[in-house]
């Protein structure tokens, strides 16, 4: 079983319109005292051996927008986590990127520190499109970012987009996708809008300034983001996740097949030995907590064996290739058999080749049929 590291850093510049992670606006006093923090939350779980001496498969740097931390801030979290924790020998180390955050000389930086993998989030290539959900970056941002990040030696290169954005149309959606591929990444992810509570989006829907996104436009902008993601040689390998061979996330991948994580930083979430919690959304209890020499946790939930299979299935399912039906039949109760039974006849799962899996129709309703199952 892989085992994988999150860091919430919890900044950014400005909030985009469709974002509902907590974040505080960057400066640099608060910067300073959640890298203090952050050092105590590292050490109290060395001090618990909360990984029980297990070095790590993958880390992950998300936010937020971890790159509001200056180069070296990065890379001295990163060594406290190497020192602390340890590393496999190859594991996978993503940073999570705004193409407006990044120069050329602190990115040579980061990847000489051991970061490997870089996430920007592009979300579009229409100008236009990005000042309506609140982004001061522009296109010729992410053309630049790319090029600083293949020239200092990073390989493994993601870009997210999303679609169904306010104002984005079948043709932009086109444009976006094919300047993308344009910039050669590894990895694109590509993920529908939705519009969360206590978003700007949300608030101008409900003033009438906004419309919610058009589902059969959505639909039909990711058949698009299919085909077109396909034919230039990437493989599908979960809802809204694309990589060219050999460049699949493995850190999300720990999600999605039921293995083991710990997070850090406020609002991250972890899953060891059976037990899920999550960290305060607040850094200024995160910061209190810590001080009194306590784990910040908020929530804390130990799942029964059969509760372990039942999420490790669900999760599964978001993968293109799906759960081993084996695994499946050992959880089946009566009343679980009935539910998958009707999922199989509405055709919103499948059975192939010795595994369920969701169909094109049912990973459209991904989050309705786990919300049944579990």
């Amino acid at each position: 079983m892989s085992l994988g590291l999150y860091i919430h850093v919890p900044f950014c510049k400005t909030r985009c319109h469709f974002c509902a992670f907590y974040l505080q606006i960057h400066r640099e006093d608060r910067a300073l005292a959640y890298l203090e923090s952050l050092g105590r939350e590292i050490r109290l779980h060395v001090e618990l051996n909360s990984l029980k001496g297990r070095p790590l498969d993958t880390v992950y740097f998300g936010g937020g927008t971890p790159t509001t931390l200056s180069s070296d801030q990065l890379s001295y979290i990163l060594e406290q986590v190497r020192h602390c924790f340890g590393l496999q020998e190859h594991a996978e180390v993503t940073l999570e990127a705004y193409p407006d955050t990044v120069t050329e000389r602190g990115m040579r930086s980061l990847f000489q520190a051991g970061f490997n993998r870089i996430s920007f989030g592009v979300q579009s290539m229409d100008d236009s499109e990005l000042i309506r959900i609140g982004r001061r970056s522009l296109r010729t941002s992410a053309h630049s970012a790319v090029a600083a990040a293949r020239l200092v030696g990073f390989t493994n290169i993601n870009l997210d987009l999303i679609y169904g954005l306010p104002g984005q149309t079948m043709r932009s959606w086109l444009a976006t996708l094919d300047e993308t591929l344009g910039l050669e990444p590894t990895h694109v992810s590509s993920y529908a809008l939705t519009i969360e509570e206590g978003t700007r989006l949300h608030r101008d829907l409900h003033q009438g300034g906004s419309d919610e996104p058009d589902a059969d436009l959505q639909n039909a902008m990711e058949d698009e983001a299919v085909s077109l993601l396909t034919a230039a040689g990437f493989e599908r390998y979960e809802i809204s996740n694309y990589s060219r061979p050999g460049f699949a996330c493995r850190h999300n991948q720990l999600y999605w097949r039921g293995d083991e994580y710990l997070g850090l930083g406020p609002s991250a979430q972890s899953y060891l030995d059976g037990c899920r919690f999550g960290i305060v959304e607040d850094l200024l209890t995160y910061h209190r907590t810590l001080e009194f020499g306590n784990l910040p946790i908020q929530e804390c939930e130990r799942l029964t064996p059969e509760q372990c299979r039942r999420e490790t299935i669900v999760f599964g399912l978001r993968l293109i290739e799906g759960t081993d039906l084996g695994i499946v039949e050992e959880s089946m109760d009566r009343t679980w058999e009935q539910v998958l039974d009707r999922l199989l006849d509405q055709g919103l799962l499948e059975e192939r080749s010795g595994r369920v899996r969701m169909t094109e129709q049912g990973r459209r309703f991904a989050d309705s049929i786990a919300v049944e199952l579990l």
